[in-house]
Formats: C-alpha cells, sequence, structure tokens
C-alpha cells in the first residue's frame, strides 16, 4: 500500500482528494496547521490519520516527513484565494510552503512529489488588460501572473522543475492547475469559493466570467492525481496540467460570452462553440489517459430554468479542445 501525505488536507479540495485516495487503497496522511475538527474527522474516511505542521518551518516539515517517511506527496497547502491577505503575505506563504515541502519530501525518501498550481498563473483579469495568443488556453500559453497568488503560483511550477532538474529521474515532480473546484456539497446549492451557488453563478455570467469559465469536480481532481500518481513515470519530469471540466461552466457558448468580458477577443474566442471551454485538458487526456467524469450537467440538482442534461441553450455542437 502506497504511502502518500496530502498537505492541506482540510480544506476544499484536500477534503475530497484525502477521501478519494484513502478509498482508492492508498494509506493517506493529512497534514493541515491545525488538527480537524471531530466532525470533519468523522466525516473522513476512517483510515485516514491526520497531523498538524507548520509548512512554512523547513525543520518542522522535514521532522514530519521523516516520521511519515511517504513514498508520494500532493502539496495543495497555501493561502488559497488572491488578495484574502496582504500582498506580500500570500507570495512569502505560497512560495516558502512550496519549497519547503518538497524539499522536506525529497529529504526523507520520497520519490513522487506534486504541487498544486492554479490557471490564474495566465494572468487573466489583468486590470491593465489581457489577451492570449489563442484559445483554449493551453501549457503553452505563456505565463504573466499580475497578483501574488497568481505569481506564488508560478513559483511552485518552478520549484518543481527545479527540483526535477537538481534530481534527475531519482526522484519525479509534477504540477497540476486545477480549474475552480466545486465541491461534492456544492451542487446540492452550499457556496462555491467565491461565496456564489454554482446556479447563480450559470445564470449571471459576470460571476463565471472572472475565472474564464473554469471549474472542475474536486472529485475528479482526485481522479486524477490518482492517474497521475501512477503514471508519473511516464511524463517528463517536472511537467505542468491543466485538471478541468469537458465543458464551460455558461449556459451560452464562451465565443458569445468571453468578447463580452474579455475586450478584443472576438477573433481568439471565434472557436469556443458549443460547450467548449476556455481551457484545454488535451494534455492530460492524451498524455495520462484521464478524462473528467463530470459535469454541471450532470450534477447539479435540476430545477426550475435548468436545461436538461446534455443540453445548452443556445449552442450548436459540442465544441473539442485542442492542444
Amino acid at each position: 500500500m502506497t504511502r502518500v501525505v496530502v498537505t492541506g488536507g482540510s480544506g476544499r479540495l484536500g477534503r475530497s482528494v484525502v477521501a478519494g485516495l484513502a478509498e482508492a487503497g492508498y494509506d493517506v496522511v493529512s497534514v493541515d496547521r491545525a488538527l480537524p475538527a471531530d466532525a470533519q474527522r468523522a466525516a473522513a474516511h476512517p483510515a485516514v490519520e491526520h497531523r498538524a505542521a507548520e509548512l512554512t518551518d523547513p525543520e518542522a516539515t522535514l521532522a514530519l516527513m521523516r516520521s511519515v517517511a511517504p513514498e508520494a506527496v500532493v502539496n495543495l497547502a497555501a493561502i488559497a484565494v488572491p488578495f484574502s491577505a496582504p500582498e506580500h503575505v500570500i507570495l512569502r506563504t505560497n512560495a516558502v510552503i512550496a519549497h519547503t515541502v518538497a524539499a522536506a519530501a525529497t529529504e526523507a525518501g520520497a520519490r513522487r512529489i506534486l504541487m498544486a498550481s492554479s490557471p490564474t498563473v495566465l494572468g487573466y483579469g489583468s486590470p491593465a488588460g489581457w489577451l492570449p495568443p489563442s484559445f483554449p488556453l493551453t501549457e503553452r500559453t505563456p505565463p504573466r501572473p499580475w497578483h501574488a497568488y497568481g505569481l506564488s503560483k508560478h513559483v511552485a511550477e518552478q520549484v518543481a522543475q527545479m527540483f526535477a532538474a537538481a534530481q534527475g529521474e531519482a526522484v519525479r515532480y509534477a504540477s497540476f492547475r486545477p480549474c475552480y473546484v466545486i465541491a461534492p456539497e456544492e451542487w446540492a446549492g452550499a457556496p462555491t469559493q467565491q461565496g456564489h451557488t454554482v446556479r447563480e453563478r450559470l445564470d449571471d455570467p459576470a460571476l463565471a466570467a472572472p475565472a474564464l469559465f473554469n471549474y472542475v469536480d474536486a472529485r475528479d481532481v482526485t481522479a486524477f492525481l490518482e492517474t497521475l500518481l501512477e503514471r508519473m513515470g511516464t511524463i517528463r519530469n517536472g511537467d505542468t496540467f491543466f485538471v478541468g471540466a469537458a465543458d464551460a461552466l455558461a449556459r451560452r457558448p464562451l465565443a458569445e460570452l468571453v468578447p463580452q468580458f474579455v475586450p478584443g477577443s472576438e477573433e481568439l474566442a471565434a472557436g469556443l462553440t458549443g460547450t467548449a471551454p476556455a481551457f484545454s485538458i488535451d494534455k492530460a487526456r492524451e498524455v495520462l489517459g484521464w478524462e473528467p467524469a463530470r459535469s454541471w450537467r450532470t450534477e447539479l440538482r435540476e430545477g426550475a430554468g435548468d436545461p436538461a442534461p446534455g443540453q445548452l441553450a443556445g449552442a450548436g455542437q459540442h465544441g473539442k479542445d485542442t492542444a
């Protein structure tokens, strides 16, 4: 049984990842700054071990990793929302955690180390204006972070690549960029990370537009991580992947919606027809054989005004991502 440490295991994505990996048969140790409340522990998989550690402290992190002796580490720990703390605090905290966890995991003998990044590394939403070279956005789209959170996640990717360069093939590293995470309870109406419900984000495109209508079910991220852990030996060491749904969080094609919120993008977004998302997941499909299993059309509880699963008001044929 593979022992895996999940840092940030008490967070929104962390809870699903911890439970999913445990259910898949991994020996999971969940690490966060504080031990979860009894109710949260009871809701987790009974086999999960919970540890508390300050992951900005190199000595404490190394002591933790040595005591646990994981074969794999999934680093989700971070200040998770842009502008939720002073910019220098977000940058320092997230960058230090990325380096500290990678260094400690490597020294403690872990051989597979995954770093959570973010689509925000690309810099969309910049108040100075932003246009990509093309849509859909891929792992080859140049990063242009404009806030500390996006920069800190770009640093996390560079940390993975730095350690890959230093370790060669002895230790495998990778980064992944999960889109706007929807936890299972949020399909039933619980608030999402920004405080709106999924239905509200669908009903008012202005709410989902800052994220370019990207999203992903937390359970699909877990399935991606399972696949990546199994196939680490087959990828380029230090590589990066987008992890998203196969469609957009929108009732209308993005060819119509994106130009309303990204000035000057009419021609670039013209190919985002049907249900096509702004972020391509073709690399994960082609390199890893991963495919998301969930969509808002299948997961959101039906209500008045919702299209039936598989239907999209005002859309043409189902759009396809291109790498």
